[in-house]
């Protein structure tokens, strides 16, 4: 029996000498290399052809006789007050956005990392917003904000006595809500990555300061700060790009409304594209929305590449 399991095992070996180890990594890795390539590279080549084109589901029945119209797309929204309306509507809802979530989620993260007892636990509550999907909180946060029956409302007007905000209706309140739904769902990012930044500076900098006598205030900056200004800076880079292009919490909550108050640059090339069917000029702004995140990238890498060489000058 033994010697018929070895003669097997001697066939087999023989049988596949040829699937050496580089053999079976290119087997699995090339076949799925072309695949990403194809779900990725193929439609940023296309739509960026299409960027060029007049291009029109209404006008043409097939991509391929759409106009080469060079740079028109490009040079009517660069001159379109629409445009750069809702260009200047996105930064007033990214930037304080970010900001709140960043103050939040980092002073959050500075009490935590004194906690001993139950931050864990804590901690694990916290996060619970960012793991739920952003089309359950904005119809959660809908039914919340109503004027009439939410308890946002409920408590504003019956508990405290306030009057009655229209929430997802008045134009004031329309931009703070969709502020208020996001931070909601994504300072825990920021407060944990803070948090893993806490927890790696040494404690032996602590020590040596209190030995010096140092302040609270001159400890933090220029011990805790300037370590744990990477991963914030990593964050902030993070919630701009993910924040420059919500569509779900804004398309669900106020839809672009009331009227284009909230019609932030992806509901406007949402609507360009489906509602006018203008596949070309839509292609156009997803392009300059993507070369202004690569420059506002390229700015926060630089920041980050200068305060990581700054502690070792």
């Amino acid at each position: 029996m033994a010697n018929a399991l070895e003669v097997n095992s001697v066939k087999s070996r023989q049988r596949f000498s040829w699937l050496s180890d580089r053999m079976l990594m290119n087997i699995f890795l090339w076949p799925t290399l072309l695949m990403l390539l194809i779900i990725t590279l193929f439609p940023l080549i296309w739509s960026l052809y299409l960027s060029f084109t007049d291009y029109s589901v209404n006008a043409y029945p097939s991509w391929l006789d759409a106009r080469w119209v060079g740079s028109a797309n490009y040079n009517f929204l660069l001159t379109s007050k629409e445009f750069w309306s809702r260009f200047q509507l996105s930064a007033q809802f990214v930037i304080p956005t970010v900001a709140l979530e960043f103050f939040l989620g980092f002073g959050i993260a500075l009490l935590f990392n004194r906690m001993t007892k139950g931050r864990g636990f804590i901690t694990t509550l916290i996060m619970i917003p960012m793991m739920l999907t952003p089309i359950v909180v904005a119809l959660f946060w809908r039914f919340m904000l109503q004027a009439d029956i939410g308890v946002v409302n409920y408590f504003i007007r019956d508990v405290f006595g306030g009057p009655t905000i229209s929430w997802l209706s008045d134009r004031k309140w329309a931009m703070i809500s969709l502020v208020i739904v996001d931070a909601w769902q994504w300072t825990p990012f920021i407060m944990l990555i803070s948090l893993a930044g806490l927890s790696a500076v040494p404690k032996y900098l602590y020590e040596a300061a209190d030995v010096d006598r140092a302040s609270g205030w001159f400890k933090f900056w220029n011990i805790t700060l300037p370590l744990v200004s990477p991963l914030l800076l990593i964050g902030i880079l993070f919630r701009l790009m993910d924040t420059y292009k919500l569509f779900e919490l804004a398309w669900v909550l106020t839809g672009g409304g009331p009227g284009d108050f909230t019609k932030v640059l992806p509901l406007y090339l949402y609507r360009m594209a489906f509602g006018e069917f203008a596949t070309g000029k839509a292609s156009a702004v997803g392009y300059i929305m993507l070369i202004v995140i690569i420059a506002l990238s390229n700015l926060l890498i630089r920041v980050l590449n200068q305060t990581k060489s700054e502690p070792g000058k």
